[in-house]
């Protein structure tokens, strides 16, 4: 694990394998373990895995408050000056999708090619903010284990938890072990989030669109408005996944991840 500051605050990060770089942006409550099946796989298949720890999550500062996705791209983007790395492919799951589409619009020219996972573009109705809202304060006064039980069965699927419960405890560890503090900063500043569906025409880098075809929080109509709408991009819809298909079919997730980043491989050369 490395640490870079951005500002005042410390990003943590994994590094692992070397070849074209590869970032993974973590979703909301969870850090960079997340994405531990994918930092291994594509580790050792020729790639320069980059997963860091958004601020507030995992090992990186905690940070009370606010935080719009704009700071968090500007964190990744301090890492990525860090680590010497001029473009990559970014890629985001959840809020950490959303945190994609906005590097996509403050930083295109970083961007090697994007993959949104389990994620939508639209921004919060006023309903959506409030919800938000509340569940900000609620996390703030009463802390995450109640929070985390309540929705597991909407961060993976039910026939995840039954089958796989080592999967189930490790989403659960991390939403429990996540800070209150920096879980509530990030939603009251995902609140306010841009619409992004007229941006998505605007993307000109390859695109892999993926979801979990039970994902209660993000459903496949979202990701194929995303898809529907990048041009060029590729969808890919696994079965028996919830919001985290990464994590609960790691071989099917892997299996369409491996054969975008060798589409990109083989139009670079």
């Amino acid at each position: 694990m490395g640490s870079v500051h951005s500002g005042e605050i410390a990003v943590a990060y994994e590094d692992e394998g070397s070849g074209d770089p590869l970032v993974l942006i973590h979703g909301h409550p969870f850090n960079r373990s997340m994405w531990r099946p994918q930092i291994d796989r594509f580790s050792r298949a020729g790639w320069r895995v980059i997963a860091p720890d958004l601020r507030g999550y995992g090992d990186s500062t905690v940070v009370p408050g606010r935080t719009p996705l704009e700071t968090h791209v500007r964190d990744i983007a301090a890492l990525l000056d860090h680590l010497g790395i001029e473009r990559c492919v970014l890629g985001g799951l959840s809020m950490g999708g959303q945190i994609v589409m906005e590097f996509c619009r403050l930083l295109p020219d970083r961007i090697r090619a994007v993959v949104f996972a389990d994620t939508f573009a639209l921004a919060d109705t006023d309903e959506g903010r409030a919800v938000r809202h509340r569940t900000a304060a609620r996390l703030l006064q009463d802390g995450m284990d109640d929070y985390a039980r309540e929705v597991l069965p909407k961060m993976i699927s039910p026939r995840t938890i039954a089958r796989q419960p080592a999967v189930a405890e490790h989403v659960l560890g991390m939403m429990r072990t996540t800070s209150p503090d920096g879980a509530a900063a990030a939603l009251y500043g995902r609140a306010e989030r841009p619409d992004y569906t007229g941006l998505l025409p605007r993307i000109a880098v390859p695109a892999w669109v993926v979801v979990g075809a039970e994902d209660a929080f993000t459903p496949v109509a979202d990701a194929r408005l995303i898809h529907e709408s990048v041009p060029g991009a590729s969808l890919t819809v696994i079965q028996d996944a919830g919001h985290m298909p990464n994590l609960e079919c790691p071989d099917a997730f892997n299996a369409g991840l491996a054969r975008f980043l060798e589409s990109l491989r083989e139009t670079a050369s």
